[in-house]
């Protein structure tokens, strides 16, 4: 994994690689970035770069030995610690480290869920165990093999539980050239002790131009389909690489058109589109709720007079000012409630037909009837 690779977060780069060209590389770093902001590749990244035996200006240099290795996962020097659904209570992240290659090489941006995928997880927990802590300070105790640093990437430290307080030690005197780069989401979930340990890497989140260049670029998408899905993604490259997977095509006018029949109260026709719906797919019904509630909130924007903040391709965006005019902000935000209740039910298997008859009659009630619950209404300031 090379800098290069990475998407957007030119800035981060920069600092990461000036860090080992003045020689301030922090032996344990925290990189800290929402999911799909690309903190585990630029992780692995840096690494590849600290071990890179020909250092170019601003990257790795991808063809010497160090390098040829690490694009396969199989450096020496390099470890990586996970959370994984141990079948036993000896299993380590050895054990599952040729579906790890698999996962990070197929999507250096999966999350947990996608790194389920690749294993046998059933119902359990995802977690960091005892035996692991054991394992890497093991692994860490020996010099480097082949390179000048050592180093363990360990990913999602949040599913450390309090076990991870017997990496203390070794995290805080380390062996000389050991490097610990812990690569989290949620900085409250992180033990403090290990966080206290650490030095922060903040990772923001990607730009609307950056996903939207990224998919036209490197997977084909067309002008309206990249802008549609870098919205709808919000910043995070996994969601929108997820959604590559489906048919997310016409989320826009399939919105409206169903808002329409129920600003209409036309029975028959909502009750075809709750069939339709129905038919989606989990993935799909996920994402069109997802769409639907982003495009309320910019037409929320839109008539709190905020419009410079309004992120709508040309087409949606004339149909958001249209809309402002039926539209008010209690409104708005009481249809917006009832969208992200039905993503929540929808992540947890309801029944599709039900909930989304019940949802169009909860916006059938507000557009049509024009009432609003008690306690659901905007306080102007």
């Amino acid at each position: 994994m090379q800098f290069k690779h990475i998407v957007g977060q030119a800035d981060v780069k920069q600092r990461l690689i000036n860090t080992v060209k003045e020689n301030r590389v922090s032996h344990a770093q925290l990189f800290l970035g929402p999911e799909g902001s690309g903190s585990l590749p630029l992780a692995v990244a840096y690494a590849q770069y600290l071990s890179c035996e020909d250092k170019q200006l601003d990257d790795s240099c991808g063809i010497c030995s160090s390098c040829r290795k690490y694009e396969k996962l199989m450096h020496p020097d390099l470890h990586f610690s996970y959370p994984f659904f141990a079948k036993h209570k000896d299993d380590t992240a050895l054990t599952f480290i040729e579906q790890w290659r698999d996962a990070f090489i197929n999507n250096p941006y999966m999350n947990l869920d996608t790194w389920r995928g690749y294993l046998d997880a059933e119902n359990k927990q995802a977690n960091i165990n005892i035996a692991e802590c054991h394992q890497i300070i093991k692994k860490l105790s020996f010099k480097p093999f082949e390179s000048v640093y050592k180093i363990l990437i360990l990913w999602l430290p949040e599913y450390l539980d309090k076990e991870g307080n017997a990496l203390l030690k070794i995290i805080e005197e380390p062996q000389p050239n050991t490097l610990f780069i812990l690569v989290a989401q949620n900085q409250d979930q992180i033990l403090n002790t290990i966080l206290s340990r650490t030095q922060l890497v903040k990772i923001p989140s990607l730009d609307y131009d950056e996903v939207k260049q990224h998919l036209i670029t490197e997977h084909n998408q067309t002008e309206d389909a990249a802008a549609e899905i870098a919205y709808l993604s919000n910043g995070n490259l996994t969601e929108a690489l997820t959604m590559l997977q489906h048919d997310n095509k016409g989320y826009h006018d399939l919105f409206v058109q169903w808002l329409r029949f129920c600003f209409s109260n036309k029975g028959l026709e909502v009750l075809t589109f709750v069939d339709q719906f129905a038919k989606m797919g989990r993935e799909n019904q996920k994402n069109f709720l997802r769409y639907g509630i982003s495009f309320i909130r910019e037409c929320c924007l839109l008539m709190a007079g905020a419009g410079n903040l309004v992120h709508l391709p040309a087409k949606e965006l004339e149909t958001a000012q249209k809309m402002t005019n039926v539209l008010s902000i209690d409104k708005a935000q009481y249809i917006s409630t009832e969208l992200e209740k039905a993503h929540y039910h929808v992540e947890r298997n309801a029944n599709p037909k039900i909930l989304f008859l019940d949802v169009s009659l909860q916006i059938i009630k507000i557009l049509n009837l024009k009432t609003i619950p008690a306690g659901s209404q905007y306080i102007p300031n």
